[in-house]
């Protein structure tokens, strides 16, 4: 099956709206991690005066997570499936969060305006037809020494987490899609991380697109060796040598 793209990724996620969080919560740890790859950031505690991007938000977990990381933060959330940020919008939120429909290339046109103190995309970059390009636009709406964090599912490398993460899609999370209608999105789900980077390479990735100090970092339980988080940075400028405050 070859992998959903641009449209036809968007149009399945629609589809998948109304029951994603029920997959989601048959997953160990999810949201103690995306809590986890939000701390890893390095922000202040509250989170007081700054601004955080949240890319490809989805139905809302990973701005949940930076709400409770960041309470004090101004959030934008932003997905391109208008199903999956109708969900997000429709949570109760202790603090506004300004939900942005449109695709990561096209933020400057939907009014989302930099900079930000921090950029956070969870599993965003292997769903994307170009992910150079998401990280440029990440870049791009960055402040001097604004701190990304990429959380995604991307492989060690190693046989074993290859089988484990066959064996999770194939003995559970297939089955429970194909029984919820959403069988296409879930088989892409499972292909994409097979034909995407290895962290290492992701990693790589992160540093060709002009980050600095990038930091490859697992995340316990089953997703041990399938999903992490790198952390990375803006630089200043050519030549800086101010220090990182973490």
């Amino acid at each position: 099956m070859p992998l959903l793209r641009d449209a036809q990724l968007t149009d399945a996620f629609d589809h998948a709206a109304r029951s994603y969080d029920t997959l989601v919560a048959a997953n160990p740890g999810y949201h103690a991690h995306l809590r986890r790859s939000a701390r890893r950031l390095g922000l202040p505690p509250d989170g007081a005066g700054l601004r955080v991007l949240d890319l490809g938000c989805g139905t809302g977990a990973s701005t949940a997570a930076l709400a409770a990381v960041l309470p004090d933060a101004d959030i934008t959330a932003v997905d391109a499936s208008g199903g999956m940020l109708r969900r997000a919008a429709a949570r109760p939120w202790a603090r506004p969060v300004r939900f942005v429909h449109a695709p990561v290339e096209q933020l400057e046109e939907a009014g989302v305006d930099g900079p930000f103190d921090a950029v956070f995309a969870a599993y965003l970059l292997r769903n994307a037809t170009d992910p150079d390009a998401v990280l440029a636009a990440a870049r791009r709406l960055l402040a001097p020494h604004g701190r990304l964090a990429v959380h995604e599912y991307a492989l060690s490398g190693r046989a074993a987490h290859r089988a484990v993460w066959n064996a999770v899609c194939g003995g559970l999370v297939l089955p429970v899609a194909a029984l919820l209608g959403d069988g296409p999105l879930y088989r892409h789900l499972r292909r994409s991380v097979l034909c995407f980077d290895t962290v290492g390479a992701l990693g790589r990735r992160v540093a060709r697109a002009g980050f600095e100090r990038v930091r490859v970092l697992p995340l316990p339980g089953w997703q041990t060796g399938i999903t992490h988080t790198v952390v990375a940075r803006r630089p200043m400028g050519q030549g800086t040598s101010e220090e990182d405050p973490r």
